[in-house]
């Protein structure tokens, strides 16, 4: 089974809320909601992975020094295997902006499992939380 790298991150804002995107229509898993981020290319470490897929899907920017690793998913769905790094981001440039069609949501921790998530996302969901 082919393994997926894919990093995603928790952006935070100034009232410890967490952003969330949902999976436009058209992709898999759509309507769903999940932490940005995106699959990791070939010769790109995770966090410029984060860096160039928050500037592509939400408008926003950051550095590599603003993403702290927090923990990660390990989840195997049918067609591969899914290995994403979480990062926690306090600090970045702009205003998130859905530019692929995606809405977006600002839930606090508490608020997280009340929105539907793929598999692999939701046992973050605790640990950031308690990290929260």
């Amino acid at each position: 089974m082919k393994t997926i790298l894919v990093a995603a991150v928790a952006l935070i804002d100034r009232d410890g809320r967490v952003l969330l995107a949902q999976r436009p229509a058209g992709k898999s898993m759509a309507g769903l909601w999940e932490f940005p981020g995106g699959k990791v290319e070939v010769g790109e470490t995770p966090e410029a992975a984060l860096i160039r897929e928050l500037q592509e899907e939400l408008g926003i920017d950051t550095w590599a020094s603003c993403l702290a690793p927090l923990t990660f998913a390990s989840h195997s769905y049918a067609e591969f295997h899914l290995l994403m790094p979480l990062f926690a981001c306090r600090k970045w440039q702009g205003i998130p902006q859905g530019k692929e069609g995606q809405a977006l949501a600002w839930a606090r921790a508490g608020e997280l499992r009340d929105y539907p998530m793929p598999p692999a996302d939701i046992p973050l969901i605790p640990i950031l939380r308690d990290w929260l």
